[in-house]
């Protein structure tokens, strides 16, 4: 038979067994918000990123995911990702630019023709990483980059030509360069989240919106606006970020999982967008969308004032900057005719 002091110890054991348990098991819960619909790329990256990401940490970290805008649209979810109110987004780069002007600038017109032109320009522009490194002091870090695509139109009414926009207008995202080429080719533009275009094309308050085949699919914005205008006019991929808080609560050995989790997230978004186009654009057809490839001469000369405007607002040396490097890109990587 025990003693009371046996007794008293054993008690003692056994509740530091319990409790070293519940340490152990402890999980915290990271929350992951987009735009993007729940059968949507973005949302298969997220999960994916999700699954690596508890694999890496042995399953210290839950990432919970919001997709459609559950908790914010894009420029509400940065500002998050800055209060710590959520842990990461994945969003344009133009997005980001509210924050960090000089974004803007990824988002001129015709920088690259090719997905693997774009790869190369977002992780190896030697001026784009320098521009990258500045977010942390914003509140927020990129830890890779996911795929869209190349933004091209959807309207209600055929678009051949810059003289067709004359009579249109077009949703664009705060993005003053996004804005600038819309008008450049000829269009009116209504600035307006991304979470209220199809309404607003349906009830005629915008004739249409740009943006990636993948988001004109998963947002079924085809519906509204039948008539797809493939003018790769922007190449538009999507940083995927975390809040800097988030970040240095991180011990090192959980920043190299969450980097290694993004990273194959980042490759598995590629493979996926670039690989699905062809597939997307026979459905959207299928379902009573009109694609069509119109002569981008007309488009590419119209826009050529944007060049100039980006330097009187950004300054020369930086739109140089990333032209040069855009430029070197497509001479080692030319575009297979």
């Amino acid at each position: 038979m025990l003693d009371k002091k046996s007794l008293s110890r054993l008690f003692l054991s056994a509740a530091l067994v319990v409790a070293g348990a519940g340490s152990a098991l402890a999980v915290e819960t990271l929350r992951f918000s987009h735009t993007d619909n729940p059968g949507g790329s973005r949302q298969a990256a997220a999960e994916l990123f999700a699954e690596k990401v508890a694999e890496y940490t042995d399953g210290r970290y839950e990432v919970q995911i919001f997709p459609s805008g559950q908790l914010a649209n894009d420029p509400k979810a940065i500002e998050l990702l800055q209060l710590g109110g959520i842990d990461f987004t994945v969003s344009a780069t133009g997005s980001y630019a509210t924050h960090l002007p000089s974004l803007n600038l990824t988002a001129m017109p015709f920088l690259v023709d090719t997905y693997e032109q774009g790869w190369e320009l977002y992780d190896n522009s030697a001026w784009l990483q320098g521009e990258f490194e500045k977010l942390p002091e914003k509140g927020f870090r990129v830890l890779s980059t996911w795929e869209a695509g190349f933004r091209s139109f959807t309207t209600n009414e055929p678009l051949a030509s810059p003289t067709d926009a004359e009579s249109m207008k077009m949703r664009v995202f705060p993005n003053d360069m996004i804005r600038w080429s819309m008008e450049a080719i000829g269009f009116q533009t209504v600035v307006m989240p991304i979470t209220d275009v199809y309404l607003s094309i349906q009830q005629g308050i915008v004739n249409g919106q740009e943006n990636p085949v993948d988001t004109i699919n998963s947002l079924r914005f085809y519906e509204v606006a039948p008539h797809i205008t493939l003018t790769r006019h922007v190449y538009s991929p999507l940083p995927l970020t975390i809040a800097e808080k988030t970040w240095q609560s991180f011990s090192d050995e959980d920043k190299e999982a969450v980097l290694k989790a993004a990273a194959e997230s980042a490759t598995f978004s590629r493979d996926l967008v670039k690989s699905s186009v062809d597939s997307q654009l026979t459905q959207m057809t299928e379902e009573g969308a009109k694609v069509s490839v119109p002569e981008i001469g007309p488009f590419r000369e119209a826009v050529q004032p944007v060049y100039a405007k980006a330097k009187d607002v950004y300054g020369a040396e930086a739109v140089d900057n990333i032209l040069s490097d855009a430029a070197a890109i497509r001479e080692a990587l030319p575009a297979q005719n």
